[in-house]
Parts: C-alpha cells; structure tokens; sequence
C-alpha cells in the first residue's frame, strides 16, 4: 500500500512515507498518530517540477501496517481503510487525508 505524508513536521515521516506502526484516520480526516518532531524537513513535493525532485521511501507493505478509519468515507469498510494507498497533507494543524472520497 502507498502511505505517503506530507506533515514533514511529523515524527514518523520518513522522506514522505509514514512509518507508525498504525494509522487512525479521524471522522475529521485527521490522522490521530501525528507527532511534532524537532527537526522539521523542507516539504521538497510543493516543488515536485523543479529541478530537484523529492526523494521518497520504499513503500510500505500493507501488511505492516493497519489502517483504522472513522470517518464517513467511500474506503472505510467495517473502521479499517481498504483504499489502494492513502496521502496525506500538510494543510491544517495536523495532517489531513486528502484520499477521502465522501460515501
């Protein structure tokens, strides 16, 4: 599954691929595990034309990772997601799920 992240500001972001053991998709679209570190990265993908392209992480297994989810969203199948991969953004506060798609 694809997890990629934009919240460079979050502890479990590795070069734009979440690395948290799990995931929690809020009703709010909000992922529940975001953790500030203290060493912010430059969000390199707000460039993704420029003459350096972002560098990503391998993607992670599906298996290695579970994906719960409460909002109210075409994936959400029984609390867990089912979506191909899921992004999220860096436009609020905490990271957003921008792989919504209203049910």
């Amino acid at each position: 599954m694809d997890i990629r992240c934009r919240k460079t500001t979050c502890k479990f972001n590795d070069r734009y691929t979440c690395k948290a053991r799990e995931i929690l998709i809020k009703k709010s679209l909000e992922c529940s595990q975001f953790v500030k570190t203290d060493k912010p990265v430059d969000d390199k993908t707000k460039k993704i034309f420029s003459n350096t392209p972002p560098v990503y992480a391998p993607q992670r297994d599906s298996a290695t990772i579970v994906i719960d989810c409460k909002a109210h969203c075409l994936f959400n199948q029984d609390g867990k997601c089912v979506a191909n991969g899921i992004t999220l953004n860096d436009l609020k506060e905490k990271p957003l799920c921008v792989t919504f798609l209203r049910e």
